[in-house]
């Protein structure tokens, strides 16, 4: 890279120490204000440990370390060679099909994300200190240059945070813009409080909602830490099979997964379970990070009007101000959020496209999608719940 700065790349978490992976990302919540779960070493290792993502299913392990010359460990970058572009939520199939139509090649490709996470985070990983800028630098140029060296189509960053977007944009990358729903704790000292900022049709509507959810005899429980036993996982991946075979053909997770996570960071984990007839018939599973709570897929064995509500959306908000954390991400996509006080926020990702006429098309594509983005996102917030002056602020 420079007299400064090497990079290499390593095939599989196993070869990474955790602890220097930790001085760059932090290691729990309690360490600084911006602990992200899915950057974590536990997170990610495991993954790949239980065969969730692997060269097999498709995400095969190249992952950027930055070095300095004395072979300190001073930023990171997760990347995989992907042979197809499912699990990004990032969607160019578009791109991929107009391309290899053309006689072109777009698979591999190389993608910079966390697999099948659809959450914004930090993606150039550096440690902290004066020399945190040059090594975000030198891991955005390390990308590009790294792309070109293999003779791969593409790279691509998904879900990237603000403090990382204008460096990959001074670094040549293109810009796309796409946009989630999240909740915002505006300081709010309960869920009431929080429906008081509501127009009082939305706020008589979820609370209806909320008590059509739990008819039937339903209750719910909150689950974390040392609740999190092997018979429970068994219940919740019933759920994620079943409810992912239908949504995907075939969910991406392996049980295994769920047994990793459990054991390296069950405090991380908050699993929202519906129960009836002394059974768990339903849950969500959530990741708590330093000031959010991230929800990210739920399943069921038995349908219930309002169910999916309940358990994905208003147990987050519950959870979210019991503890004081400053907002929810409820995943990918989904308009019918805003009904329940999730509002549209903007997410970005950057892709650097190596053949010159694929390049310009996507870059005049993705300046027409960036407008769209934003018209979409201002006319969503103006039809949200909230009482006219009660609008909240991500700050």
């Amino acid at each position: 890279m420079s007299e400064d700065y090497t990079i290499r790349a390593v095939r599989s978490f196993a070869e990474i120490d955790p602890t220097g992976w930790g001085r760059l990302c932090g290691t729990s919540r309690g360490a600084d204000g911006g602990y992200n779960p899915f950057l974590s070493h536990a997170f990610l290792s495991s993954l790949e440990e239980s065969e969730s993502a692997t060269a097999r299913t498709g995400w095969m392990g190249h992952h950027l370390l930055l070095e300095n010359g004395s072979g300190d460990l001073m930023g990171a970058l997760p990347c995989y060679f992907k042979s197809h572009s499912q699990g990004e939520y990032v969607f160019d199939h578009g791109w991929a099909d107009a391309f290899e139509r053309a006689g072109g090649r777009y698979y591999p490709k190389l993608q910079a994300s966390v697999p099948f996470t659809p959450a914004t985070g930090p993606r150039l990983l550096v440690k902290p200190g004066e020399t945190e800028d040059a090594a975000r630098v030198a891991l955005a140029s390390g990308l590009r240059q790294f792309a070109r060296k293999m003779g791969v189509s593409s790279a691509h960053a998904t879900f990237v945070d603000e403090t990382d977007l204008p460096v990959f944009l001074d670094e040549g990358f293109l810009h796309r813009t796409d946009q989630q729903f999240h909740f915002i704790n505006a300081g709010y000292a309960d869920h009431d409080a929080f429906l008081e900022t509501l127009a009082s049709r939305k706020r008589k509507a979820l609370k209806k909602e909320r008590r059509a959810a739990l008819e039937n005899g339903i209750t719910i429980d909150w689950l974390t830490g040392k609740d999190l036993t092997e018979d429970i996982w068994d219940q919740f991946f019933a759920f994620y099979m079943d409810t992912g075979s239908r949504k995907w053909g075939r969910p991406y997770l392996t049980r295994r997964f769920y047994s990793l996570i459990g054991e390296r960071m069950a405090e991380d984990i908050l699993l929202v379970m519906a129960k009836r007839g002394g059974r768990y018939i339903a849950g969500a599973i959530n990741f708590i990070g330093s000031d959010a709570l991230y929800g990210r897929h739920w399943g069921c064995i038995e349908d219930h009007p309002f169910l999916h509500f309940e358990v994905c959306y208003h147990q987050a908000i519950d959870f979210a101000l019991s503890k004081g954390l400053k907002r929810v991400e409820a995943g990918a996509q989904g308009e019918h959020k805003l009904a329940r006080g999730y509002l549209p926020v903007t997410t970005h990702s950057v892709h650097d496209l190596t053949h010159p006429g694929l390049r310009r098309a996507v870059a005049d594509y993705l300046e027409q999608e960036r407008e769209q983005v934003e018209e979409m996102a201002e006319i969503l917030t103006e039809h949200s719940p909230f009482r006219k002056g009660e609008r909240q602020q991500d700050d």
